[in-house]
This record gives structure tokens, C-alpha cells and sequence, in this order.
């Protein structure tokens, strides 16, 4: 990793709301709830549009979509063809509306054959191999209520099956913000991959429109792709880049007085809240949150002195091979965050048994999904505060800011408390309607502390609705819609069970579709993933046991890749079983896993 110093002086804020969820306090304030619309693939974005419509982008339906709040009537503004959806972190994403203008911009992922392979993508017949990011320009008609006149503003940019990033916001000095995630490198399965936040671009990168030191920044873009000659000097060249050090910044908002905010994903600890100001460094992946020494060190897996491909990751037990640095250790200048989501001490128990082996759902981390910011008199008391929504804990936090917006003036108030996945959040008006866009699947904590992977309001916008002062818990005026427990796949009567059999070829196909497909997931050990359940150890054994390998095979084909389930080669799905019951102490033979015999195949 290159130690680079920007020649730009950094500013420091203070960050006063370094809490502990314990800490959080519970919303007072009474909003009246109800279901807009449901049903929708994925709602990434939602943004209040100046034709009084609800604009939002579905991630897998690769959709522009305008929704009326009055009624839910949907109305597709544009499909896009070209946006590709291999997995749960890429497809249609960010959405900026230019005021006084039929100009739309987006951002999604798309396959790139002219820029060929991405060198990080090792797999040759890996899904991410030509996948990239690219920012487009549409014209909106108001009399058809359509966009058209697709143009290219910057294309190329990185992306990956993790941390892509992806939030769009058109600036009050008319220049594109986009943010891009660190590419969810130096974890789960890109865990040997290098982090690259604080890389820097070259002039001979950006003199051959290479893109890939953008991992892990903000950017400030001209609308017609260009760079800003006003953008920040970083290490001696000017770029696209505007801020750096940032893990996965999926928030970002400005208020009226021009000042941006943003949030993002932090490891274990420390989601971030943050002020972004030029050039600022957020010091990212040698510090999370602040460079307080808690609970956190920058572990170096791809420079681990035994080959990273012969180590299994783990966030918990850092192999003694690899390198380790303290937050101290990093002195670059850096910008602190007005607040983390949350801040626990050295020795916080990772391991909570309340979540039953999916761990990172006790973590202190929320998932910090959207920012907004909100300065309205349509809710009395929140004179300036932002709005962050968050895939953890099913909640709408409220972080009161100081006059001048420059520093949290006091703890987070916690509100709209559900099993959802909250992603995103749009304002009426008159200040006084809260809309809030859920995932149709996901992780996320239940109502009683542990984890449920049904979600309360799939792929909604829910409005919210300030009635005045209570005790803060929604009345409900349209119910939401009705859930069904996912239950485990029933125990199969099975006239003559045969121990499960598979080659070691097939395994190890399947290590490598793993690694590829699922890893990012399910994590790289099958125990260690932040957004899918364990495949192996304990949580395998309570669910799998006694069911047919058959079974597995089609729960797989049923759900992954996330929002594009079933996409794979049929062989993968059979091949990627075959790794898992490996993981799980089965041992490869001669003969060959097949689907006739799996349905024969107990697991035991």
C-alpha cells in the first residue's frame, strides 16, 4: 500500500456523537404510517420529483420508475438494457435530477468489452470480469412521462461484486457527485485483493482513462464527463477525485447552504456520518471512524508473508502472517467523522449468541444506507438534522446537527423500528412526510434481538406522516404487507438414503464458483459472511440436517445471486454443492454428484 500525503491542508471536525447503540435514544416525536406502493425490484434511489412523483431506480429491473404518492400508481419512465445485475451489490443505482431541466442522470453497471477484463477478476468465466460503472444522461418528456437520448458522461469507473458505492447527486455549482466504494476488497472472498482508498491517480492513468485508483472516493464531475479544474490537487495531480479514505459511501446529500454530508459502511464498528469537505481524507482503511485505537486494526491480507491463497479469512482471528497497523500509526492529515454508528471498546464480543452464528447482525454497525439532509419547519424541533437510514436494525436515525452544519449537536434519536431493510429516504415538500425505500430481501435484525431474512415490506415505499408529539411509535393507517415466515425446507421421507457422494473435481470447480459468486455473501469460509446466512459449521448443522442434498441444491438455484437468482450455468449450482458438503466433512469419491441421486442424498 502507497503512503500518500496530499499537498491540500485537511479540516478537522469534531466528532460529538461517538455512541454505543446502547445509547441511541428512542424518536418521541408521532408519525402516522402507511404503504405507498409494494412489489417494487428493489428500490435503490428515491428522490422527490418537481412533478410531485416519487422518482426511484429498481437495482434488478433496471428501471427508471415515477410513483405517485397520492395513489402508488407506477409509471416506467425507462428501462435500461444495457445495466447488468450479476449480483446483490451492482445494477441501476444512483438517480439525479437537474433542476429546472429535463436533464436525468444514473448510475449503473454494465458490461464493458472494449475496455476488456478487469486484472483484479482472476476467474475467467466470473460475471465481474467485464463489469464496470458508468454515469449516463437521459432527456425526460414530460408529455409521455418517458427518458430517451442515452449519453455516455463517464464510463469505465470500477466496480465489483461488493462496496460499489453508487449514490448520484447533481451539486448547486451544476456538478455530478458520485460516490464509489472500496470494491469490498481485503475481505470476505476479494480478501487477498488490495484496498485501495487511499491511492491516488496518476496523469498517466488519467491520460489513458483508467479508473481504478477511484475505489474508495467521491467524485465531482462536469456533466459533460470532464474534470473540474477546480477540483482538489491530490498528490500533485487533478482528477476526478474530490474526497478519499471512504470503505462504502452509499449517502450522500447536500442542504441548502451547499455543505455535502455522507454516509457509509463501516467494518465491524464505526459506519460513518460524514461532513465531506475538498480534498478531505476520511482516512479509510487505515482508520475507522476515528483514529481512537477501538476495536479495530487495518489488517494488510494480500501482503501476508504466506500466500493469502492458502489462508482462510477471518475478521475475528487475523492470521499471525499477516500485517497489522494500528490507527495511530497512520498520520496523514484526516477528516473525522460528526458521528459513527457505533463505537465500541477493544474486546467487544463479536460473537453475540443472540444472532445464532450470523454475527454481524449483533455487530455495533447499522448498515448506514442513505443521508439526508432536513431544515424544515414541517417537523417542529428538527431544525437541521440529518435523515440515515440503515439495512441493520430497521430504523430511521435522526442525528441533530449545529446551526452552522458543521458538527452533531447531540445524540441520535432512533425511529420507525421494523424488520426492513431501509435504503433510502425522500422529503415532501412541506417537510412533513417522511418516505422510506425497503429491500425485498436481505438480513436484518428481528423484533426479538435475533435475525430474520423476511422482510416486513418487500420492495415499498412507506410514507411517514408527522402528527405531532407522542411516544414516537407509528400508527399504522395501511397495513403493511403480510408476512410469511421462510420456513426450512421440510424433512423428505426418502425410501432408501445414500450418503452424499461428489468428485474432488467437482469440488473444487465449486471453491472457484464460490469464491466468485457467493463468497462476498456467505464469506469466504461459509461462517463468516455480512449479508448471507452461514453454509457451514453450527448454523449448516441446525438447518440442513435430514434434509436432502437435492434440497440444497434447489435453495441455492432459488436465491442466488441475489436479484438475479437461477442466472448461473445449471453445472455451477450443482458444483457449488458440492464445495459446500465438502466444507461441511464430506468426503469426495469417484462418483459424481448428479441431480437424480441427490434427491436420495440425506444429510447427516
Amino acid at each position: 500500500m502507497l503512503k500518500l500525503v496530499a499537498a491540500t491542508i485537511f479540516i478537522a471536525s469534531v466528532a460529538s456523537a461517538q455512541d454505543s447503540p446502547a445509547s441511541v435514544r428512542r424518536g418521541t416525536k408521532q408519525f402516522k404510517r402507511s404503504v405507498v406502493v409494494s412489489g417494487l425490484a428493489d428500490p435503490w434511489e428515491i428522490t422527490w420529483g418537481p412533478d410531485g412523483m416519487l422518482w426511484t431506480t429498481e437495482r434488478v429491473a433496471k428501471r427508471v420508475t415515477r410513483i405517485d404518492p397520492k395513489t402508488g400508481e407506477k409509471r416506467v419512465a425507462v428501462t435500461i438494457d444495457e445495466v447488468s445485475v450479476p449480483g446483490g451489490q451492482d445494477g441501476l443505482l444512483g438517480l439525479a435530477l437537474e433542476p429546472n431541466s429535463n436533464n436525468v442522470y444514473v448510475f449503473y453497471t454494465y458490461q464493458d468489452q472494449a475496455k476488456g477484463p478487469d486484472p483484479m477478476v482472476k476467474d475467467p468465466n466470473s460475471a465481474y470480469r467485464l463489469l464496470y460503472g458508468k454515469v449516463v444522461r437521459f432527456t425526460y418528456d414530460p408529455a409521455s412521462g418517458t427518458m430517451s437520448n442515452k449519453t455516455d458522461i463517464l464510463t469505465g469507473l470500477p466496480a465489483s461484486n461488493d462496496h460499489n458505492g453508487g449514490r448520484l447527486k447533481f451539486g448547486p455549482d451544476k456538478k455530478l457527485y458520485l460516490t464509489l466504494g472500496d470494491q469490498g476488497n481485503n475481505q470476505l472472498g476479494n480478501f487477498c485483493l488490495p484496498v485501495e482508498p487511499q491511492r491516488l491517480p496518476t496523469a498517466k492513468e488519467l491520460a489513458a482513462k483508467e479508473y481504478a485508483s477511484y475505489v474508495g472516493k467521491a467524485l465531482r464531475i462536469n456533466l459533460d464527463g470532464s474534470i473540474p479544474k477546480n477540483n482538489p490537487k491530490l498528490n500533485g495531480v487533478v482528477s476526478h477525485v474530490y474526497t478519499l479514505g471512504h470503505r462504502n459511501p452509499q449517502g450522500l446529500d447536500f442542504a441548502p447552504d451547499r455543505r455535502l454530508y455522507s454516509s457509509e459502511h463501516g467494518p465491524k464498528t464505526d459506519d460513518e456520518v460524514n461532513r465531506l469537505v475538498k480534498g478531505g481524507n476520511y482516512g479509510w482503511p487505515n482508520v475507522a471512524g476515528l483514529r481512537d485505537g477501538k476495536a479495530f486494526q487495518y489488517a494488510r491480507w494480500a501482503d501476508a508473508s504466506t500466500p493469502c491463497e492458502q489462508l482462510k479469512f477471518s475478521d475475528l482471528a487475523i492470521h499471525p502472517s499477516v500485517p497489522r497497523h494500528d490507527e495511530s500509526e497512520f498520520k496523514p492529515a484526516m477528516v473525522n467523522p460528526l458521528a459513527t454508528m457505533f463505537t465500541v471498546e477493544t474486546g467487544f464480543n463479536f460473537e453475540d449468541p443472540a444472532c445464532k452464528g450470523i454475527n454481524y447482525i449483533c455487530w455495533p454497525t447499522v448498515g448506514a444506507s442513505g443521508v439526508e439532509h432536513y431544515q424544515s419547519k414541517g417537523i417542529p424541533g428538527w431544525d437541521r438534522v440529518l435523515l440515515v437510514t440503515t439495512l441493520k436494525r430497521g430504523s430511521l436515525y435522526v442525528l441533530p446537527l449545529t446551526k452552522d452544519g458543521k458538527a452533531a449537536a447531540g445524540k441520535f434519536w432512533r425511529y420507525f423500528q421494523s424488520e426492513n431493510r431501509y435504503r433510502d429516504t425522500a422529503v415532501s415538500p412541506d417537510g412533513k412526510t417522511i418516505y422510506i425505500a425497503t429491500d425485498p430481501s436481505g438480513l436484518t435484525e428481528s423484533a426479538d434481538g435475533g435475525v430474520t431474512r423476511v422482510m416486513q415490506d418487500k420492495g415499498a415505499i412507506l410514507a411517514f406522516t408527522y402528527e405531532g408529539e407522542g411516544t414516537g411509535a407509528p400508527v399504522e393507517a395501511t397495513p403493511s404487507a403480510s408476512r410469511s415466515t421462510m420456513a426450512p425446507e421440510p424433512i423428505l421421507t426418502v425410501a432408501n438414503p445414500i450418503t452424499p457422494h461428489f468428485t474432488a473435481a467437482q469440488a473444487a470447480a465449486g471453491k472457484t464458483a464460490y469464491n466468485s459468486n457467493c463468497a462476498v455473501c456467505h464469506g469466504a469460509n461459509m461462517t463468516n459472511g455480512h449479508m448471507g446466512t452461514p453454509l457451514a459449521g453450527t448454523y449448516f448443522k441446525n438447518t440442513w440436517t435430514a434434509r436432502t442434498v437435492k434440497q440444497l441444491h434447489d435453495r441455492a438455484k432459488k436465491t442466488m445471486p441475489p436479484g438475479n437468482a437461477g442466472s448461473l450455468p445449471a453445472d455451477i449450482y450443482t458444483m457449488v454443492t458440492a464445495y459446500i458438503l465438502e466444507t461441511n466433512g464430506f468426503k469426495p469419491g469417484d462418483k459424481a454428484l448428479t441431480l437424480e441421486a441427490a434427491e436420495s442424498m440425506v444429510i447427516k
